[in-house]
């Protein structure tokens, strides 16, 4: 069967971009941001009740002008985790080259632990320069995005020598996140660990260890901390990071993709659900990739299982409804910020509409048609996880409902029919 992320950032709401204007910086309005809050938890609930597989939110800051306001999914998680009865909690996800890595691991296996199993862990690479830049500053990696996904900003770019830059800094951003994902993974699963791979130093510092702990210089951890912790010295070489996650070995872990083979392959490789924020074309290339990586890597899966797509739908009585929706809710979000990052396909129309649907992933129309569309898209990549963002609170949160029901009423069911490999 089809299984149902809910993707939301929030959007502050303005009815208009002179409202947003003069509200500015909408993001630090704190009784709009309330409102937005006790909404979205409702909306969570909601989908708890109608039985979608998952909720998650994202990891950005410093979102001043109000777009994608999500500065802590762990959070956010944990409170959901208590609102909730069946739903999944996670986030798509966190940005590892611009986190510590071991509190990552620490705060999500307590959110396991919080869920007794309800939860699943996304990770990204971070694109937005704004802000990883800043927050990655210490660890060597700066904000990039793919070359083999190219942006207008890229493209723009003709300075060989500047290009030559943004491939090593593309290539330094995904050594960061590889190795931060790893230490993670470690975490997790291994009793102790140690490393001095990437920008840590595990303990620290490595080549003396740690020779002022109390415990151990008591003998203390020697005989009650993990093995192999403290040398025959008492000197730490170790660090044991607690509490274990609830699931075992680890949660489910996500990793969002704009279509980067490279992204996708790893995914292959290491058993993780790449999610393809991509039209149908980049998103089938994904999925060979990701199947060949995981052949590769001895692991089989079905086409399309163990894979997500992320698509934003809206439906109407008509499709001139649909687009009026549209126009209300997605329009300002896709010219003051997608069009920037997205890649050059995205036309610049003079409809306002068309500039949205063109980046291939919206499914738009009456109940019978957005069926329709993602059944014939189905039908070409039978995804296991479908991730399906609505731009709440632009979007009323009673819309946001009405259009979450209209989906796992109508749409879920022909999808579950082509998706049976994982009953």
């Amino acid at each position: 069967m089809l299984k149902v992320i809910l993707q939301l950032y929030p959007m502050m709401p303005a009815k208009d971009e002179a409202e947003r204007a003069a509200k500015r910086p909408i993001a630090r309005n704190s009784e709009l941001y309330q409102e937005v809050l006790t909404g979205w938890s409702e909306i969570v609930k909601a989908a708890d009740e109608m039985g979608m597989w998952g909720a998650a939110t994202i990891e950005h800051h410093f979102h001043s002008e109000g777009y994608e306001v999500g500065p802590n999914p762990g959070v956010l998680n944990g409170y959901w985790a208590a609102i909730t009865k069946n739903i999944r909690i996670g986030q798509m996800g966190y940005v590892m080259s611009a986190n510590n890595p071991i509190r990552v691991a620490e705060e999500t296996a307590i959110l396991d632990h919080l869920t007794r199993g309800r939860f699943f862990v996304g990770f990204a690479r971070g694109y937005q320069s704004r802000w990883v830049n800043v927050l990655g500053q210490h660890l060597g990696s700066r904000a990039t995005r793919s070359p083999s996904t190219a942006t207008r900003a890229d493209i723009a770019v003709t300075d060989a020598a500047r290009r030559s830059t943004q491939i090593e800094e593309d290539q330094a951003n995904r050594g960061v996140f590889e190795q931060q994902v790893e230490l993670v993974i470690r975490a997790w699963t291994q009793e102790s660990i140690e490393t001095t791979d990437g920008p840590w130093q595990v303990p620290y510092p490595h080549d003396k260890g740690i020779d002022d702990w109390p415990l151990a210089l008591e003998g203390v951890t020697e005989r009650l901390g993990a093995h192999g912790e403290v040398d025959a010295n008492r000197v730490v070489r170790r660090i044991s990071v607690v509490p274990a996650p609830y699931t075992k070995p680890h949660p489910p872990v996500f990793v969002m993709s704009l279509g980067s083979p490279e992204s996708i392959a790893y995914c292959g490789s290491k058993g993780f659900v790449p999610v393809y924020v991509a039209g149908l074309r980049t998103a089938v290339r994904g999925g060979q990739a990701f199947d060949n990586a995981a052949k590769a890597a001895g692991r089989s899966y079905q086409w399309g299982q163990h894979q997500g797509v992320l698509r934003y739908t809206r439906f109407g009585k008509t499709m001139a409804d649909a687009r009026r929706a549209v126009l209300q809710y997605d329009a300002e979000i896709t010219k003051n910020f997608y069009a920037p990052f997205w890649p050059p396909s995205l036309p610049r129309a003079a409809d306002p509409v068309d500039n949205v649907l063109g980046a291939r992933t919206y499914f738009i129309g009456s109940v019978d048609e957005v069926k329709a569309q993602f059944v014939e898209q189905w039908k070409i990549l039978p995804a296991e996880y479908v991730v399906l963002i609505w731009h709440y609170a632009q979007q009323p949160k009673q819309a946001t409902i009405d259009d979450m029901e209209l989906f796992m009423k109508h749409v879920k069911p022909a999808l579950d029919e082509m998706t049976r490999y994982n009953e």
